[in-house]
C-alpha cells in the first residue's frame, strides 16, 4: 500500500492542489490504518493486543472524511474542472468511478461497527475485519488512481479531436 501511494505521489503529486490534497489525506488514512494493522500481540498467549477506542475512533473518522471528501468535493471539482474544458465523461470513466462507489459501503460499514466502541467490547473478528478493510481500501486506490489517469489521458487529447 506504501510502495503504491509513493509511485501515485511521484506521478501525480504536484499536478493540482486538488490532487495535492487528495494524496495527503490518503497519506493519513494510510498511516493510521499501518498503526492499526501494526498492534503486536500481548504478553498472554494467543492474545493479540487491541487498539484503544480512540485509536478506532481516529481512523474510522479518517475513512469518513477520505470516503467524504473523495464524494463530495475531489471528484466533483476534478469533473467539473474537466467538464468545463469541454469534456465530458466517457464509459470508462463512469464505469471507474462506479467501481469506487462499490467500495463505500463495506468501508461505512467498518467504520459503523468499530467507531463507538469502548473499552469493554471484546472487538470479535477485528483482525479479520480490519485485513478486509486494508484490501478494499488498496482496491480503491488503485480504482481512484485509474480515474485519474483516464482523465489525464482524456485531457491529452482535445474535445471533438
Amino acid at each position: 500500500m506504501l510502495n503504491k501511494f509513493k509511485q501515485t505521489q511521484e506521478q501525480w503529486g504536484g499536478s493540482s492542489e486538488v490532487i495535492d490534497h487528495w494524496l495527503e489525506t490518503r497519506q493519513q488514512l494510510i498511516v493510521e490504518y499501518c498503526k492499526l494493522a501494526a498492534l503486536q500481540p500481548s504478553a498472554k498467549p494467543n492474545v493479540a493486543e487491541l487498539p484503544t477506542p480512540e485509536e478506532l475512533q481516529s481512523f474510522c473518522q479518517h475513512l469518513v472524511d477520505y470516503i467524504s471528501e473523495g464524494h463530495f468535493k475531489i471528484y466533483d471539482m476534478v469533473m467539473d474542472k474537466w467538464r468545463a474544458t469541454g469534456f465530458q465523461a466517457t464509459e470508462d470513466i463512469d464505469q471507474t468511478y462506479g467501481k469506487i462507489v462499490l467500495t463505500t459501503e463495506p468501508l461505512l460499514n467498518f467504520t459503523d461497527k468499530y467507531a463507538a466502541v469502548d473499552k469493554e467490547d471484546t472487538l470479535e473478528g477485528f483482525d479479520s475485519d480490519l485485513s478486509l478493510i486494508g484490501e478494499i481500501i488498496e482496491v480503491r486506490f488503485e480504482v481512484e488512481d485509474e480515474l485519474i489517469q483516464l482523465i489525464a489521458d482524456s485531457l491529452a487529447v482535445p474535445p471533438g479531436a
